[in-house]
């Protein structure tokens, strides 16, 4: 018995030793808070440079839908390629707050900042960060600050894409929906070419108009089913829409009421998206867009540049193309596929500069 219980606490002086062992080779990661951001962990080896180690904050309003998820992607795809690690702040559609975030950011001194979406509110927060020499890259808001490069996609254009072809389809004439929400650059731009389409074609006409961008898929599909209640069938011909998150709603509450007759008209692209447009029983039928993955790459390229001391330009546009159902094969595709398909899609070499080849970075 003595020999038995000799044996039995040697072996658990064995575990204890094993596992204290085991307990050093293991690393805690701090935990994210909302007021320090989410910081990505590197999903590729290191990478070494002159410029690797740089620490990114990306400033967003809100991160709704795909597109938002895929254009995040694109930013930490490229800040992984220089070797640099992306804090992401999130305002969660409150301008103020952004406002806040983004001061934060600059007292965290980042070596690098982003934003996505927010208006003019953000300027005094750029100057200060481009006054204490923090490289500023901003997308898709109104701020005009010397030093700051604003990235932009052709909004007009991608509003004219998608209503001249809704003219085409509709014969020049019928009751349309428009949805939209005002205080957002973007879909302000986008306006522009609305208002200018529609005093140039008075056989169209606007019948109701809505949007919301909190919960805008559902907020959306909720109104959209309403407005059917409300016109009968054969008096709704159109839906257009200044946004990807409005044309799923719009589509849904379309499709479950059986209303074939309407056809819908987006912007913007995602694979969400794309899977809805390739499905012939979905009135979601074109969309203009561009690749919201090289939108983020784009932007990290820009913000590199700033911090290699490369001269930047003041504002930079990305071109949009026009993606409809005819041109789509029946096999479901994703974005990355796109290309194949619709000319100019993806694979943007915008933002590239010969020693980013270092990186990895390329145009191809």
């Amino acid at each position: 018995m003595k020999r038995k219980a000799t044996k039995w606490v040697w072996l658990s002086v064995l575990l204890v030793f094993t596992l204290a062992l085991s307990a050093c080779g293991i690393k805690k990661e701090p935990a994210a808070t909302p007021a320090s951001g989410a910081e990505d962990k590197p999903a590729t080896e290191a990478v070494t440079g002159p410029l690797s180690g740089k620490r990114v904050a990306l400033i967003m309003e809100f991160n709704t839908g795909t597109f938002s998820q895929q254009y995040v992607q694109g930013v930490r795809e490229e800040i992984e390629k220089f070797g640099g690690t992306l804090t992401t702040f999130v305002a969660d559609n409150d301008k103020a707050k952004m406002v806040s975030l983004l001061d934060s950011a600059i007292n965290q001194k980042f070596d690098a900042i982003l934003t996505d979406h927010g208006d003019s509110l953000l300027e005094p927060g750029v100057r200060k960060a481009v006054e204490q020499n923090i490289p500023v890259v901003v997308f898709d808001a109104d701020i005009s600050v010397p030093g700051a490069t604003v990235l932009s996609q052709d909004d007009q254009k991608m509003a004219e894409l998608t209503l001249e072809q809704m003219k085409k389809d509709i014969n020049g004439q019928g009751n349309i929906v428009k949805v939209w929400v005002a205080g957002f650059a973007p879909m302000e731009r986008r306006q522009v070419s609305y208002a200018k389409f529609m005093s140039e074609n008075p056989d169209i006409k606007e019948i109701a108009t809505f949007g919301s961008a909190q919960n805008p898929a559902l907020d959306t599909q909720a109104k959209m089913e309403a407005i059917l209640k409300q016109y009968p069938k054969g008096e709704i011909t159109a839906v257009w829409t200044a946004w990807d998150e409005f044309a799923k709603g719009a589509a849904r509450a379309i499709q479950q009421a059986g209303r074939d007759e309407i056809k819908v008209y987006g912007i913007d692209m995602s694979d969400e998206d794309l899977q809805m447009i390739q499905d012939p029983k979905n009135p979601w039928v074109a969309s203009a867009a561009v690749d919201p993955t090289d939108i983020g790459r784009v932007q990290v390229r820009y913000a590199y540049q700033k911090i290699n001391g490369d001269e930047t330009e003041d504002a930079v546009v990305l071109n949009p193309v026009y993606v409809q159902r005819e041109a789509l094969p029946e096999k479901q595709i994703s974005t990355s596929e796109l290309s194949e398909y619709v000319e100019g899609w993806g694979g943007s070499t915008q933002g590239i500069k010969d020693w980013m080849k270092d990186y990895g970075i390329t145009a191809k």
